[in-house]
């Protein structure tokens, strides 16, 4: 399973992730630039040991990202998408992408994903914190998949 982030602001909701992919095994892809040094004091600690145990992935741009894994199925998460997360089909090697915490993703790339899924919320709220959706969906996504042991 591959968690993608887009273009990430905040240091310490992405070193949450990593922690996260840590964990559960996911590969962690990061599409650049990033809002932040890795080397940023936040970042580090939140990410703590961990960074050196999941699999990190950069990328210089979306386009990169693209390129080299055009094959794959993207699926977007976005407060704007109508089917629920935990009514889509997930599979073992989607490539679960979540938007920049300040701005989601720009509009093009909505146009460009057919997979899109969101967490239902209170109507009263915006979003939730990134790392709690890559949590939630991503829990979904395993499970489905029977890949949490």
């Amino acid at each position: 399973m591959h968690i993608v982030l887009y273009k990430p602001d905040i240091p310490q909701n992405t070193a949450a992730i990593i922690r996260l992919g840590a964990c559960l095994n996911l590969k962690i892809h990061l599409i650049e630039p990033c809002g932040f040094n890795l080397n940023d004091k936040r970042f580090e600690r939140v990410v703590m040991d961990y960074l050196g145990l999941c699999d990190v992935i950069r990328h210089t741009d979306f386009k990169t990202f693209l390129k080299k894994y055009k094959k794959s199925r993207i699926v977007l998460m976005t407060t704007k998408a109508k089917k629920i997360y935990h009514k889509f089909r997930f599979k073992k090697n989607d490539m679960l992408l979540f938007g920049r915490e300040s701005a989601g993703v720009p509009r093009e790339l909505h146009k460009l994903l057919k997979n899109k899924i969101k967490i239902p919320m209170n109507k009263k709220t915006r979003s939730l914190n990134v790392a709690m959706s890559v949590a939630i969906v991503t829990s979904e996504a395993l499970r489905q998949n029977r890949l949490l042991k």
